[in-house]
């Protein structure tokens, strides 16, 4: 997606090999309008699915995934990271070890929300190690429903994650594929 392209370009910044910020436009700024182009991406890429479900993780996941909600008209469930006093028992959990923050939180889902009746498109913000993909794939795994594939804005392509999904059978839409974020420079996959 090359508009998403230019606007890291722009806008990212590169804090080492393996960390890009995007706090601009996705992870705490966020860019509507290129969230509903983001939103309409998806759509486009998976229109050959029926999608009942869209399952992310909070934060950075909601936004893209609100936006092909909207677009599709599915309702988008969100893991929470900290239990609520209203968020107890009946629930689907999950352990996610985020690379960034290098900490593992328990991620969890009501079962009100997701079931065996339910075809789920996972979105994220970010692909690296893949560890947030594998807890959402477990929770929906516990829910009995069917995961139709993955969207990802920012996959870290030089990172074993996007690899190892692929290799168990998971579909992966990735709409900017990085390659290397050496020297400071942006380098996407064609």
């Amino acid at each position: 997606m090359q508009l998403l392209k230019d606007k890291i370009l722009k806008e990212g910044r590169v804090l080492s090999d393996t960390v890009l910020k995007v706090d601009s436009f996705l992870n705490h700024q966020i860019d509507p309008l290129i969230m509903k182009e983001i939103g309409d991406e998806f759509a486009n890429r998976f229109t050959d699915e029926v999608i009942t479900k869209i399952l992310t993780i909070e934060s950075s996941g909601i936004a893209p995934a609100t936006m092909l909600g909207l677009t599709i008209g599915a309702p988008v469930v969100f893991a929470r990271k900290r239990k609520s006093l209203t968020l107890s028992g009946n629930l689907y959990s999950a352990e996610v070890h985020s690379f960034t923050k290098n900490e593992t939180n328990e991620i969890s889902v009501s079962k009100d929300f997701l079931s065996a009746d339910d075809n789920v498109l996972i979105i994220d913000d970010f692909l690296a190690n893949g560890e947030a993909v594998k807890g959402l794939l477990d929770i929906a795994e516990q829910a009995g429903a069917n995961v139709i594939g993955v969207g990802i804005v920012i996959e870290k392509g030089f990172q074993q994650g996007g690899m190892l999904l692929r290799e168990q059978g998971v579909r992966i839409e990735s709409l900017a594929n990085i390659k290397s974020l050496a020297n400071g420079q942006v380098e996407f996959f064609d």
